[in-house]
């Protein structure tokens, strides 16, 4: 213990790294500030009411960052830049100029990110515009007038790109990844409020299933972390020649979990759209539209069957995309090769890229598994005890434990290069 604490006396005495803490920390002040004001014209409690009878809505709020429950001015989160995020990165696969641009270094990411800025933009109008008719149907907003509806969808879009904003300001000169520390910072945000509001409806009948859930919780907590921090490293030797030593050896480390809590801020993302797109049309004055709306909304049903189905494989899919896309193992086995480096046993080029794709599919598959089953912890617990109000599901403890590794991992390089001990012991 005595060691942490020095560790942390001495991450304060950085100058650099004490102002990024100090800034990030910054940036969370304000956004929990903005978090806390209202939209004009909204019953708050009404709304409350109705987030606390939907876990769907529920989980849309912990990807707003806890802030739709308030139907604050940052009510939609990044939810409409990491939609924008997705369709950017599934447009490069259909056009070779952007999957170009995206090769080109800091300049072609930071010309996608601007695409991806642009694109937030008209995706935040449609839906805000898509909100305001879910609390239209809900009779929490009743006013219709024009001037409300434009006041709602400006606030709303202004809210998100500020928040899109400040994410890059943490990302920029902050520490750790501004998207997935606003979502941290959101979910710890409200665990004060949560187990307040849990310790007054305390019911000493259901003390088992508590027991139950901090068993699971345990055993997630413990799991990401392993899940996370385990890796299959792949042996690469030089030769003499281009080490300029007698032969050296060194590794490839594959992550098992090498896409992160990315899969399901995507999965979540589509997986919304179904029931999103229902209640927009459920009080159409077309019949066979609104039965149609409701049949879909049935269908989707967070406890039901073809929801956590359709969640599950969403977040192996992505899993595998983004994987694809982090862990290049056509560049990889190109660079080996002009370096002058090869795997044991396996010939440099093509035959390295087959191996590499071997590999990362068998890893990589353990890794999806295990966040799609994570994403759909809530319905499990729910069916292994029958208790409906989770304090945090799966996805929020996997976000709370993979930013906290992950912020920790970028402190501790910036100590490793100081000679400082870091963080994570080896």
């Amino acid at each position: 213990m005595q060691t942490y604490l020095q560790t942390i006396t001495r991450v304060f005495k950085i100058k650099e790294l004490r102002k990024k803490i100090l800034f990030t920390a910054l940036i969370f002040l304000i956004f929990r500030i903005f978090a806390h004001v209202p939209v004009p014209g909204v019953d708050i409690v009404s709304l409350k009411t109705l987030f606390a009878s939907s876990q769907l809505l529920s989980l849309l709020d912990i990807f707003s960052g806890g802030t739709l429950a308030n139907f604050s001015v940052m009510s939609l989160g990044l939810n409409p830049y990491i939609n924008a995020s997705i369709i950017i990165q599934l447009l490069q696969l259909v056009f070779p100029k952007l999957e170009e641009l995206a090769k080109e270094g800091e300049a072609g990411r930071e010309k996608i990110n601007q695409y991806t800025r642009y694109l937030t933009v008209p995706l935040t109008v449609l839906q805000a515009f898509g909100m305001y008719i879910l609390l239209r149907n809900s009779q929490i907003i009743s006013s219709a007038a024009p001037l409300t509806i434009l006041s709602l969808v400006a606030t709303m879009t202004a809210g998100t790109i500020l928040l899109m904003w400040l994410g890059e300001m943490i990302s920029e000169k902050g520490i750790g990844n501004g998207i997935s520390m606003v979502i941290f910072a959101g979910i710890v945000g409200r665990l004060p409020i949560g187990l307040a509001q849990q310790a007054t409806l305390f019911d000493p009948s259901q003390l088992k299933n508590i027991i139950v859930f901090a068993v699971m919780a345990i055993i997630v907590i413990v799991s990401i972390v392993f899940v996370t921090q385990s890796q299959r490293p792949i042996p690469v030797n030089y030769s003499r020649r281009a080490s300029g030593q007698s032969g050296a050896s060194s590794f490839i480390p594959l992550r098992v979990n090498q896409a992160g809590v990315i899969p399901i801020i995507f999965a979540v993302s589509l997986i919304l759209l179904p029931t999103t797109v229902a209640r927009f049309f459920a009080g159409s004055p077309n019949v066979m539209i609104a039965n149609l709306s409701q049949n879909l909304e049935r269908l989707f049903n967070p406890q039901g069957l073809t929801y956590n189905a359709t969640y599950f494989l969403l977040v192996v899919a992505f899993t595998y995309f983004y994987t694809t896309v982090a862990f290049n193992t056509k560049q990889l086995s190109e660079m080996l090769m002009k370096q002058g480096g090869f795997i044991p046993g396996i010939r440099p080029g093509s035959s390295t890229k087959s191996y590499l794709d071997h590999i990362s599919l068998r890893v990589t598959l353990f890794g999806a598994i295990f966040l799609g089953l994570v994403a759909i912890l809530p319905s499990i617990g729910q069916g292994l005890t029958g208790v409906t109000t989770l304090l945090i599901g799966g996805t929020g403890l996997l976000i709370i434990v993979s930013v906290v590794l992950e912020t920790a991992k970028q402190i501790e390089s910036q100590l490793v290069t100081r000679s400082y001990e870091g963080f994570l012991r080896k």
